[in-house]
């Protein structure tokens, strides 16, 4: 009896010995893919064996009964992150559940450049893969408050322009709180270090600034002397008299051009016709135009005009500004 005991007793140690072997073999042997990269998610609250099946019916040739066991066994069964990633060829059941394990997920990036409106941002993030789309139906209010903004903050402007990395399956809200996060990080940060006696009276005022120099900015150089033209007009209480606000204001009425009638029609944002600020801002402005803003060159233009290559023919009188006219403008010698 004492002797068939050992024999069993040897047997099933074998047995374990040639079962860990087996399944550590499997756990360094790469998995076989139906396309490399393959790409897969897995849904929050999955166990292990979950896991792995949804895996494999995504197009990996995973085992999840032995995926299962070596998640228990090395002690990784309840760290599985949930979230989107990525197999590649030549990758092994071990590598894959270190990097769920460690939440190594797969992130798709979305960029807003400088200069655009909300709308632009809406479209782009309705265009983005991967992302849920769960602003709907919420009205601009219902939004701004998801996001953990006062509802009556003007979405324009209020999102800083820059490269959004996120998951597959993650929340268009999120990005949009992420976004105006920074942007609110980042304005009472430039707020709290702008430049003494200026004539603006709130960060929001000095949002509103940045985005009209966003859009009239097209040589970096003259960024800081085109803020400071609009810094000197009002405090001359001049118009600041910037067509991109003409523009924002025409909505779906501009096709390009702006015609003396546009000038001439009175909108919250027509800047030619109201006096300092329009009411909100026109575009998305990055660091560079908040910088500006708060940080004007020390000159005394009141005047820029382009000069066709981008950049700008500043003027501190109006003669110099209507010769400056005439010369880029009106090519007349």
């Amino acid at each position: 009896m004492v002797r068939l005991l050992r024999t069993l007793l040897l047997l099933g140690l074998l047995a374990v010995v040639l079962a860990g072997g087996a399944l550590a073999w499997w756990a360094n042997s790469p998995i076989a893919l139906r396309e490399s990269p393959l790409d897969f998610s897995v849904r929050p609250g999955s166990s292990a064996l979950s896991a792995a099946q949804q895996i494999k019916r995504q197009g990996a040739d995973l085992q999840p009964r032995l995926f299962y066991w070596l998640a228990r066994l090395s002690g990784r069964g309840t760290e599985l992150k949930a979230g989107s990633y990525e197999i590649t060829q030549g990758m092994t059941p071990w590598v894959l559940l270190e990097r769920m394990a460690r939440g190594d997920q797969t992130l798709l990036a979305l960029t807003i450049p400088e200069g655009w409106t909300f709308a632009q941002m809406l479209a782009a993030l309705n265009a983005a893969p991967g992302l849920q789309h769960d602003i709907g139906t919420l009205t601009m209010p219902q939004l701004m408050q998801r996001i953990g903004a006062p509802p009556q903050t003007s979405p324009e402007g209020a999102f800083f322009p820059d490269t959004y990395l996120y998951a597959r399956g993650s929340s268009e809200i999120d990005v949009l709180r992420r976004a105006y996060q920074a942007m609110q990080k980042r304005l009472a940060a430039a707020w709290d270090a702008r430049a003494p006696d200026l004539p603006l009276q709130s960060p929001q005022q000095a949002l509103i600034l940045a985005s009209l120099i966003e859009k009239e900015t097209g040589d970096p150089a003259d960024r800081d002397k085109i803020a400071a033209v609009f810094i000197n007009r009002l405090r001359a209480g001049m118009p600041l008299q910037s067509d991109p606000t003409v523009i924002y204001g025409m909505g779906a009425r501009y096709q390009g051009k702006i015609s003396k009638r546009d000038l001439q029609t009175l909108t919250p944002y027509n800047t030619y016709l109201i006096n300092g600020l329009p009411p909100t801002p026109i575009a998305l402005p990055g660091e560079a135009a908040l910088q500006a803003a708060l940080h004007p060159a020390a000159i005394k233009a009141l005047y820029f005009v382009a000069r066709g290559n981008g950049s700008s023919q500043f003027s501190d009188t109006l003669a110099q500004h209507n010769a400056a006219v005439a010369r880029y403008i009106l090519k007349t010698p």
